[in-house]
């Protein structure tokens, strides 16, 4: 693939994760604003308002949502939690080698969970299964979480593409040597 196609490809795997990012903080916000309605109706029973109905339900798959939408952009900035204290003091080649193996195995582990989440939501479509309070659907929140579980399987793929320095990574985002 040519420069500029990789260029291309870079921008557009950049910009979708940083707008899946913004998407999932928009969820949570909602989510944030739905929690509060909940807990104050609770403690305003006594005038005649009440939770809101399936509220945790709701939580649960839009949170597991937008982890999904976050978890790319985290792994493209390279700002997952990890443990540097000695860090500095490895070789370089050694921290290469890391860095690479790192993210070879975060693409491993996310092509598998989304392979895994993948069965669960064809199970749960086929079994009818729904949740306890609103009866919607359970493969529902898997659905919406796929599209930028995919994604993330694509960024993922990137930046181990970049460690490899078979692609050149956006500036700014270089990985550590």
């Amino acid at each position: 693939m040519p420069a500029d196609q990789h260029r291309l490809m870079s921008k557009f795997i950049y910009d979708t994760s940083r707008f899946l990012a913004w998407v999932g903080g928009a969820v949570l916000t909602l989510l944030a604003a739905l929690s509060v309605c909940s807990i104050a109706g609770r403690s305003l029973s006594f005038i005649g308002l009440g939770p809101v109905p399936g509220d945790f339900e709701l939580v649960e798959a839009g949170t597991a949502f937008a982890v999904f939408c976050f978890l790319p952009w985290c792994h493209l900035k390279r700002i997952h939690a990890e443990v540097g204290m000695f860090w500095h003091s490895y070789p370089p080649a050694m921290r290469r080698f890391l860095v690479i193996a790192a993210d070879a195995l975060m693409l491993m582990v996310w092509v598998v969970l989304v392979w895994r989440m993948g069965i669960a939501m064809v199970d749960f479509y086929a079994n009818g299964e729904v949740s306890f309070i609103l009866q919607m659907p359970v493969w529902w929140g898997y659905a919406a979480s796929m599209a930028p579980a995919i994604f993330g399987c694509l960024a993922y793929a990137w930046r181990l593409l970049e460690s490899l320095r078979l692609v050149a990574p956006q500036p700014g985002f270089e990985p550590a040597d």
